[in-house]
């Protein structure tokens, strides 16, 4: 964690003091930093890919045999006729 800090001069402005502050929280790339993680999503396990990658192909087998049998619409990809 990086901690940035300023002190008051004693013939510095307050909108100075704010101005520094901002300048060096910018070089200190807290803010990039907090930008580049904010939507970072972390890595799914092997176990979990291959647990979903099986789900997913139960669920396209199943759908098929519907579609066979007649139960169930075919998909169709694109606009609607």
């Amino acid at each position: 964690m990086i901690t940035v800090s300023v002190k008051k001069n004693s013939t510095e402005s307050t909108p100075s003091l704010i101005r520094r502050f901002t300048k060096r929280v910018q070089g200190s790339g807290v803010v990039r930093r907090a930008k580049s993680i904010r939507f970072h999503a972390r890595t799914v396990s092997k176990n979990k890919r291959r647990e979903s990658a099986l789900r997913r192909l139960s669920r396209q087998q199943k759908r098929e045999e519907m579609e066979l049998l007649g139960l169930a619409v075919p998909r169709t990809r694109g606009r609607r006729k």
